[in-house]
């Protein structure tokens, strides 16, 4: 099941929300190191989770999390014009049709079998919400390892600057661009599904 939740909703999605926000401390801090803050050593919480942030969250039918990546409009101040810059040779992307996905995380609590399902909801509702919102692509940041499996989805993504950093550390920046033959290309390397959506409109 798929929940898309943003300040219209957030009050309603609150299990849903604490629940990715638990699964993000264990993903972002416990298990890859990222110097980030645990909010009561539990949550990982930054300034980027404010009421402009936009979350597609696939749940299990109890609201608990399974796979999420929260959307920042590039509009206003993001992730990588604030933080990563010097990842991009030239200006930072940025407008009206372009979005910044952050936190993309799955569960470590389920299997593989199930963490692939739920990765590919999340992917294909990317597209989906994407097409339904008027965003033409999306940017973001990712370890180079993590990179080089995004480019295998099918989709048209391309690095926007040399790689920085160390080891498994290093990063790079990324751009995804979205047509309405994104979902067909991701079919064809084996990502389809068809997502329950919980919109934030739903009553």
């Amino acid at each position: 099941m798929l929940r898309i939740v943003n300040q219209n909703n957030r009050d309603r999605e609150y299990i849903a929300l604490r629940s990715m926000f638990a699964a993000r401390k264990r993903v972002f801090i416990d298990l890859l190191k990222w110097e980030l803050p645990a909010l009561a050593g539990k949550y990982e919480v930054d300034h980027f989770d404010d009421p402009h942030a936009t979350y597609l969250i696939v749940t299990d039918l109890a609201s608990e999390h399974l796979a999420s990546a929260r959307l920042l409009p590039t509009t206003r101040p993001a992730l990588l014009d604030s933080l990563f810059p010097y990842l991009v040779a030239g200006p930072v992307p940025r407008g009206e049709g372009i979005t910044e996905i952050t936190r993309f995380c799955l569960s470590r609590d389920i299997g593989a079998r199930e963490r692939r399902a739920a990765r590919n909801m999340l992917l294909v509702s990317l597209v989906e919400h994407a097409r339904a919102n008027g965003i033409h692509s999306y940017t973001g940041v990712a370890e180079v390892a993590w990179f080089q499996q995004i480019r295998t989805f099918g989709w048209d993504c391309r690095q926007l600057g040399e790689p920085c950093g160390e080891g498994a550390r290093r990063l790079v920046a990324l751009q995804i661009n979205v047509d309405e033959t994104t979902i067909s290309k991701l079919a064809a390397t084996g990502i389809s599904t068809q997502p329950n959506v919980i919109s934030a409109q739903a009553a």
